[in-house]
């Protein structure tokens, strides 16, 4: 964890930033703007990248997914640059919680992977790499996002003070249990056998 030198006024000033940037929902933006309907009443209600796949469109799922990552890591990015390592690490968790629970979808929001492995490519871009890696396999394996996701989360932890970053191992841990807290109803799913397959249609 880095040590707190910011202000406590700045410091929760950057929390409300980092809330606000994570909170856009992109992949409803993305579902309107290319006409594919309201995201909310196509396949499970999410409204991740996952979800916004299964109404058939690879370039909506792939621009949900690249904007998700960059709100995460410009959240971080930003506070980094303007303020110091304290208040980007507090704007990036900020940001997760704004996109799982935005206030503009009455705090019902997305998963969170994609803004999670946004965060860790702005955080320790090594460590950012390792746990897409860990995503992959996981998804790869299982055919599953949601495993993919709680495989990448559960490795973070490990990655970031096993590669040298471990300053940044309280935010993973936070992080890791925001993906797994959002994910209980996946988790209950893959036990029962019957999770829905990446690019299955509901």
């Amino acid at each position: 964890m880095p040590m707190i030198e910011t202000a406590l006024p700045v410091l929760l000033l950057w929390a409300v930033l980092g809330y606000l940037i994570g909170s856009v929902p992109f992949g409803v933006v993305v579902a309107r703007v290319m006409g594919l309907g309201n995201l909310r009443e196509i396949g499970s209600g999410n409204i991740g990248a996952t979800n916004v796949l299964r109404t058939g469109s690879k370039p909506a799922a792939a621009a949900t997914l690249v904007l998700d990552a960059a709100k995460g890591a410009v959240a971080l990015l930003l506070a980094r640059a303007m303020t110091g390592e304290d208040a980007a690490q507090l704007a990036a968790l900020a940001a997760m919680i704004g996109h799982c629970y935005p206030v503009w979808l009455k705090f019902s929001g997305g998963k969170g992977v994609a803004t999670f492995l946004g965060i860790l490519l702005a955080l320790a871009w090594p460590v950012g790499l390792a746990t897409c890696a860990a995503w992959l396999v996981g998804a790869g394996l299982s055919r599953m996002s949601s495993m993919g996701g709680l495989v990448a989360a559960a490795a973070s932890s490990v990655l970031v003070v096993v590669m040298g970053f471990g300053g940044g191992y309280l935010l993973c841990l936070a992080l890791t249990g925001l993906v797994i807290w959002r994910h209980r109803a996946n988790i209950t799913r893959i036990r029962a056998g019957i999770e829905p397959k990446i690019g299955a249609k509901k």
